[in-house]
């Protein structure tokens, strides 16, 4: 059997407001599961996070955790 990947996880912190952001961007923090400032979420690392991710990434701080 091939050897099972482990799933690393994501910590995700909105650092700034999504107050005059784009529709999309505003949805996006969302679906990542943050709805105020400073909140932490923890996701796993998928390359469909990661795009989230990098769609708000001057939103959101980033550690691996």
């Amino acid at each position: 059997m091939a050897n099972k990947k482990e799933n690393k996880k994501l910590n995700v912190t909105l650092v700034k407001s999504t107050a005059g952001r784009l529709v999309k961007q505003q949805r996006t923090v969302e679906a990542l599961g943050l709805k105020k400032l400073h909140q932490t979420v923890t996701v796993e690392d998928t390359p469909a996070m990661r795009g989230m991710i990098r769609t708000v990434s001057h939103l959101v701080a980033v550690t691996e955790g």
